[in-house]
């Protein structure tokens, strides 16, 4: 019998080939953003509790009310935002977050604006839901965005705007000046927002985190998009959430409870706990990552790479051309360090749909003082023989 050949094809991306390539190598792989260090013990030990003493069936198809109500109680302690248990909904991840976000506003022929670097699953999530893209870039060395473009890329089919502050990979913040032009550009034209802010707790330097929800002209027409993997570091948990105002929300429901319809029981009540860990807590939790983002730079500094600023995020960008390296083939850059220099690192260009920046890499700072200090070890030795 003759078999159907119509199914779409796998495709490798850079991000799968470069862990991968840095497995069969021995690399150390700063591609991947995951961290390596130790995990919290307060977040462990509360999900080995939930496991034994809370339920581990079916929970509400919106999440526990805890984890709910300690979503909405930690943006009030740590962001100033008033918002309510019933304008939360638990999701397995962010990713499915954003999701059920974007199928609940976008229709077949509407388009969506997005801004370039971007998150991978963002073209791909308005695609299956029917929706076509309209991009604007961030202007380096600050990644920032021109208004004048963002405004120029809406149209009369423009439905909604995806954000990423801060961004991955640029670690980027959007301040709230920004934030108020995007919100009365999504008041002119009735635009819905879709916030991807999953790195709001992993912020450095002096530059203050501004949520979208904390901007008046934004509050009732954004999905706000948090994960507790990234607040944590617990990134196999998959445990992320929406916020946002009943109408938006009771839309993105409909899509999630056909999409995973829960999230692990238990991860749900260690979460909560979590969430509730004092504020010095999560500010010890930060400055572990603050720490290692300065042990990186420094050490690649030394070594002469040249380091793009960033706010936000487990990442640092290096500047090829100001480095001294080739800017025109990040790509091959990236693969040749891995095999010569034996660590992995993400071409930026892999985070554009089209016109990409071609002159940077990221590299992942979340990690541990050894294995940083082996990777400088490593790229200065490179650096030194002409690289």
């Amino acid at each position: 019998m003759t078999q159907r050949d119509d199914l779409p094809r796998l495709t490798t991306t850079v991000f799968e080939r470069m862990s991968r390539l840095s497995a069969e190598l021995g690399a150390i792989n700063l591609g991947q953003g995951f961290p390596d260090m130790p995990e919290p013990a307060e977040l462990v030990e509360a999900a080995c509790r939930a496991l034994r003493d809370q339920s581990n069936q079916y929970p509400p198809m919106r999440g526990l009310p805890a984890l709910r109500g300690a979503v909405a109680d930690y943006y009030a302690l740590h962001q100033g935002l008033g918002i309510s248990a019933d304008e939360v909904m638990v999701t397995s991840g962010a990713t499915e977050a954003l999701a059920s976000a974007i199928l609940a506003v976008v229709r077949p022929g509407d388009e969506v604006v997005l801004i370039q670097p971007l998150y991978d699953a963002y073209l791909p999530l308005v695609q299956r839901a029917g929706g076509t893209v309209r991009l604007v870039s961030l202007t380096p060395p600050h990644w920032t965005l021109d208004l004048a473009a963002l405004e120029a890329a809406i149209g009369p089919r423009t439905r909604a705007i995806v954000l990423n502050s801060p961004n991955n990979p640029a670690g980027a913040l959007l301040d709230r000046a920004a934030l108020e032009g995007i919100g009365a550009l999504a008041e002119r034209h009735n635009l819905y927002v879709i916030s991807d802010e999953v790195w709001e707790g992993m912020t450095f330097g002096s530059a203050p985190f501004t949520s979208t929800l904390a901007i008046p002209s934004l509050r009732g027409r954004t999905f706000k998009i948090g994960s507790a993997g990234k607040l944590f570091s617990m990134t196999g948990w998959k445990v992320g959430w929406i916020v946002a105002a009943p109408r938006l929300l009771a839309a993105a429901a409909q899509q999630h409870q056909f999409l995973t319809f829960t999230t692990a029981t238990p991860l749900q009540w260690a979460a909560a706990e979590g969430l509730a860990l004092p504020a010095q807590w999560h500010q010890s939790h930060r400055a572990r990552y603050a720490a290692a983002r300065e042990r990186l730079v420094a050490g690649l500094t030394a070594a002469g790479f040249v380091l793009l600023p960033a706010d936000g995020t487990w990442f640092v960008v290096v500047d090829l051309a100001t480095s001294g390296l080739p800017a025109t083939d990040d790509v091959a850059l990236a693969e040749q360090l891995l095999r010569e220099a034996g660590v992995a690192a993400i071409p930026v260009s892999a985070f554009y749909a089209e016109r990409p920046e071609q002159g940077y890499l990221r590299l992942c700072f979340a990690k541990t003082d050894a294995t940083l200090d082996e990777a400088v070890a490593r790229l200065t030795a490179y650096r030194a023989t002409g690289g």
